[in-house]
């Protein structure tokens, strides 16, 4: 089965959490604190795997999510980083958004990418010990680790792209070049997915050909198969352009490529502009001289290199895949594209929230605030007052005043509820 496109849930994982300890041993007076720090979580990377084609993988898993950090230990202990998860995809596959649909990454251009950076560690109590809190009875909770729903799409990196009608013999031509087997037999849609083939026309000289399957009259609007496979001649620099020179079919081949290019227009409009060759094929069957004239003065019209040929019988193959690799060398690199998505940085010293009152409970959302909330020891009297500093001073108190808080009223923080006290 052949999968190009899945819509995939990544989160990397958290840091580990900061430790409270003391050190306590028999002839060590006064040990102070020695909690040691929280590992980093795990990231998402993903990286490329040049033997898979297809994002088949994916089909029944959806949902990665990296380990997280170990919390610190005592005695100084650092606890242990979690191991990056590894996602291996296809050459040519590109990271999306799912959301917006914009490119974060296209795996063309490298073979490893970071998309979800995993949490840091919690600092432990020992780094907040000074010579007027000697006895730290707190520690930092590790971040949490990035999250995205991402959509893969996988684009074929082929240098051409075979396109045509069905049964024109597309798969025929890309076995006598290469050393791709495709399957072969006298009827349409024969190969349902996109095939790739090495050709080597000359000693030193190579290059990748696709056969994409299934272009019929409203490809583009999701007749055939087409619909499923037209991005992969997105990348394709060449096109060569396959049709029926025998008549064989009962279709005029001129119409036939006017057909098709008029699917590939209403894709993407720069398909429109790739420059083509065609190949006439099935030319050991006989041509009228009426389709030879008029595929000729196509050809001409449009400034096209024309080639009679005979998969089947490999009659004017080589020429052809020469003239191939000699139009390749004028033309610009497989296309790249270029990263669309950028997600805001969060703000330093951004210390703006919103306040949501449900039922008597006062809910204050802000990341600032749940970043405190999780560093804060309410056992602790000078942790508590620290975070009631924090709540004076960036006017979070005066907020809630204004809003009608009234005594013993309950507030909430990322879940942590408590009582109101003027």
């Amino acid at each position: 089965m052949f999968i190009d496109k899945v819509d995939i849930y990544v989160k990397a994982g958290n840091g580990g959490n900061g430790c409270v300890s003391f050190r306590r041993e028999k002839y060590v007076a006064k040990g102070g604190p020695d909690g040691g720090d929280g590992g980093n979580g795990g990231s998402i990377v993903f990286k490329v795997d040049e033997g898979e084609n297809t994002l088949l993988p994916f089909r029944y898993r959806r949902k990665f999510v990296a380990s997280n950090g170990a919390d610190g230990m005592p005695q100084k202990f650092h606890g242990k980083t979690a191991e990056d998860l590894i996602i291996t995809v296809p050459p040519g596959t590109l990271i999306k958004d799912k959301e917006s649909q914009k490119v974060i990454f296209d795996m063309s251009k490298s073979d490893s990418f970071t998309v979800c950076k995993g949490g840091k560690g919690g600092w432990g109590n020992v780094h907040f010990a000074t010579p007027t809190r000697q006895v730290p009875r707190f520690a930092k909770k590790g971040t949490l680790g990035e999250e995205k729903e991402l959509t893969l799409e996988l684009k074929m990196l082929a240098d051409v792209g075979l396109v045509g009608f069905p049964n024109v013999g597309k798969s025929t031509l890309l076995s006598m070049v290469s050393a791709a087997r495709p399957k072969i037999a006298n009827y349409h849609f024969t190969t349902l997915s996109p095939m790739l083939g090495v050709v080597s026309p000359d000693e030193g000289s190579a290059f990748v050909m696709a056969d994409i399957p299934g272009l019929i009259e409203g490809a583009s609007e999701g007749a055939g198969l087409g619909h499923e496979f037209l991005r992969h001649v997105d990348r394709c620099r060449l096109l060569v352009h396959v049709v029926d020179a025998s008549g064989s079919e009962g279709r005029d081949p001129v119409d036939d490529i006017e057909a098709i290019n008029m699917e590939l227009i209403k894709y993407n409009e720069e398909l429109s502009k790739r420059p083509q060759i065609i190949a006439a094929n099935k030319c050991d069957i006989g041509v009228d001289d009426s389709i030879r004239e008029e595929l000729e003065n196509y050809c001409r019209a449009n400034e096209v290199e024309l080639f009679y040929i005979s998969a089947a019988s490999n009659d004017n193959v080589k020429d052809l895949m020469r003239a191939v690799n000699k139009k390749l060398k004028e033309l610009p690199p497989i296309k790249e594209y270029e990263t669309e998505y950028y997600r805001e940085p969060e703000v330093v010293g951004d210390y703006s929230f919103e306040i949501e009152v449900e039922k008597g409970v006062y809910y204050l959302k802000a990341p600032w605030l749940n970043k405190l909330i999780g560093n804060v020891n309410f056992t602790d009297y000078e942790s508590l007052s620290f975070f009631q500093k924090m709540l004076r001073e960036k006017g979070v108190i005066k907020a809630l005043e204004d809003k009608g808080i009234t005594e013993e009223d309950t507030v909430d923080i990322d879940g942590v509820q408590f009582d109101f006290i003027f």
